[in-house]
């Protein structure tokens, strides 16, 4: 048996017992965080709960703090189920009496609580385990819950997790149960052409969002229609205009990620992947986050509303983007920018370094009434260097006043608000000495 299989058994059995944990209860508290893979983690879980006849009040909130553990107090005695939280601020998990935690976040301190974390076993959460994956390994032992693998998928795909580890495990269980099919092409939702250049950031281009600069490159191209119905030798052509402008800026590495297997789920009201993925993103952050779960809980009326959310809230993060670039700041390891009050600060800093400056990590400064929230992205290049976005957010914000934590990829913080050059100056200095190997 191999170390991979012996982990996948370890995980089986941890599942196991976190699962056992939850159906002991008649009623349970969901919390949950606000991206795809949080409410995609939520989804699973609320159906689950919902088929063992457990009645559950489910929340999702943009940040575990300590607002949330008095959220919590405030409104239920009920035990918690946190799902992408918890493992990674063990000081205020620790203060819930009774909590179970399904979480991929590298843990920071031991936990008392029923704890499913694919880390406890040796499994990296950051890229091979994202937290509904996670909770659909637990789900799973609930019940009959197979059906459940392709909302375990728009997670990692959210979390652009690539399909190795443990996500690998639950693809192969979805192809097998028929719950999933797989064809090539472009990685992108169901979309026209001049829809995709339009509403789309993925891939984010310098003509995103520009109606009369697409409207020309459409009209050279001669190809018009939905992705799904082009003729290979159109869609192949089209994906090379793509490649060519992403590279004219520096975007080489998006380039490969674009192009690949497309992940239909045959159980879903959303059946492509990639609109699930922005339909929960766009009900997360502009906070209808019971739309999103309704998709999740495969809520048909509420399909049209979903998909609606999530193209009014592209075209807004568009708008968004064009205007952080014109104000991108650069420090000697870093890249940053400093935003009010804006939606999406996250998929700004992924987008930013994903697109435009790949060289740097990219870290947003969101200031939001009394504090400001912090949202920091790398590459897995720059992770290999010895990046570590998790110790440096949890490090800085700790020396301002504030908590953060997360992935080595992909993290966040919350400081005190007029902290912002002091907590970029030492972000820098942290990371310039983890990428100096000192």
């Amino acid at each position: 048996m191999t170390d991979r299989d012996n982990s996948l058994v370890e995980l089986e059995a941890l599942s196991k017992q976190v699962a056992g944990a939850i159906i002991e209860h008649d009623a349970v508290r969901l919390i949950s965080h606000n991206d795809a893979d949080g409410l995609s983690a939520a989804g699973i879980m609320c159906n689950a709960l919902y088929r063992r006849q457990i009645l559950f009040h489910a929340t999702i909130v943009g940040q575990f703090d300590q607002s949330t553990i008095e959220l919590i107090e405030r409104t239920s005695q009920d035990t918690v189920i946190l799902c992408d939280m918890g493992s990674g601020q063990s000081e205020l998990t620790s203060k819930l009496k009774d909590a179970i935690v399904i979480d991929h976040h590298k843990p920071t301190g031991k936990l008392e609580h029923a704890h499913f974390n694919p880390h406890l076993v040796g499994i990296d959460g950051s890229s091979e385990l994202c937290a509904s994956c996670c909770t659909y390994m637990v789900a799973r032992q609930m019940g009959d819950n197979t059906d459940l693998a392709g909302l375990a998928l728009v997670g990692a795909i959210g979390d652009k997790q690539p399909m190795k580890g443990g996500n690998r495990f639950i693809l192969d269980e979805a192809l097998e149960n028929k719950v999933v099919s797989i064809r090539k092409g472009l990685r992108v939702g169901d979309y026209t052409v001049e829809e995709l250049l339009e509403y789309n950031t993925d891939p984010y281009l310098d003509i995103t969002g520009d109606r009369d600069k697409i409207k020309a490159l459409v009209d050279s191209m001669g190809i018009k229609g939905r992705l799904r119905d082009l003729s290979e030798e159109d869609l192949i052509r089209f994906i090379s205009v793509i490649a060519l402008k992403l590279a004219k800026q520096g975007s080489l590495p998006a380039i490969d990620p674009l192009i690949g297997d497309i992940y239909t789920l045959n159980s879903e009201v959303v059946p492509d992947i990639y609109d699930f993925v922005s339909v929960l993103n766009a009900c997360g952050k502009v906070e209808k986050a019971g739309l999103g779960l309704a998709v999740c809980m495969r809520d048909d009326s509420v399909v049209d509303e979903a998909l609606l959310t999530a193209r009014e809230y592209q075209r807004t993060l568009i708008e968004i983007l064009k205007s952080a670039q014109t104000q991108v700041k650069s420090k000697q390891n870093i890249r940053y920018i400093i935003m009010d009050d804006s939606r999406g600060a996250g998929i700004v800093a992924g987008t930013m370094i994903r697109y435009l400056y790949p060289d740097k990590p990219f870290i947003t400064l969101n200031v939001v009434e009394d504090k400001i929230k912090v949202s920091a992205r790398g590459t897995r290049k720059l992770v290999t260097a010895g990046l570590d976005l998790a110790d440096a957010m949890r490090e800085a914000s700790a020396q301002v006043g504030g908590m953060g934590g997360g992935h080595n990829v992909a993290s966040g913080a919350t400081i005190p608000k007029g902290k912002a050059v002091e907590f970029i100056d030492i972000v820098d200095s942290i990371i310039g000495k983890q990428l100096k190997g000192t």
